[in-house]
């Protein structure tokens, strides 16, 4: 894509290009690569706040081939530049959907078994039992998940242990640890090779 080239379905220009050869960095090294998971799993946001995190999700996404769900009202318009900037040139590769709320995406996407993720949980992400196709569900950077969503499933309800005194961790890296858990689980991350 050139630098001027405009992103079909997000309409903003991309910056810079991806590496002309997949599963190749620039300098012609080899980059680690595992097969697409089928059914991908389903990064679910439930109204996030902050454009840089949701662009860096976005690029994670991206190198996951994980769909990518914002639920709600956005704090930020998605073609705002920090948003775009966080997802670098990676956003044509992203897989989005919009939804009014969860009701709505459970609608469309009825088989997508919820964990939900919460600085509240009482239970680890690493007890969790994932399989292909779950929905991971995040709550807004400010007050996490709905408490009354929570109290509805608790049996689905997870949360990241921390050591120190911090409230919770960044959304961005609370979706990435999951997420890689979750991968890690159901196999997807066994036999990566270079290429």
């Amino acid at each position: 894509m050139a630098p001027d080239a405009r992103c079909p379905r997000w309409g903003v220009a991309a910056r810079g290009r991806v590496a002309a050869k997949r599963g190749v960095l620039k300098d012609g090294r080899p980059r680690l690569r595992a097969a697409p998971l089928e059914p991908p799993f389903r990064i679910v946001l439930v109204e996030p706040e902050i454009p840089q995190n949701t662009g860096n999700i976005a690029r994670l996404a991206a190198a996951t081939q994980s769909p990518l769900h914002l639920l709600g009202r956005l704090g930020f318009r998605i073609d705002e530049r920090s948003v775009r900037r966080a997802g670098l040139d990676y956003w044509h590769l992203v897989t989005l959907e919009q939804h009014l709320d969860l009701a709505h995406f459970r609608h469309r996407h009825p088989t997508a078994r919820l964990r939900l993720f919460s600085a509240v949980a009482s239970r680890s992400y690493l007890d969790a039992d994932f399989r292909p196709g779950d929905a991971l569900v995040f709550g807004k950077e400010s007050v996490g998940l709905d408490p009354d969503l929570l109290a509805r499933m608790p049996d689905d309800v997870f949360g990241i242990p921390t050591l120190g005194p911090v409230r919770s961790l960044n959304l961005a890296n609370a979706v990435a640890i999951v997420l890689y858990e979750a991968l890690r689980q159901v196999g997807a991350l066994a036999g990566a090779a270079p290429g």
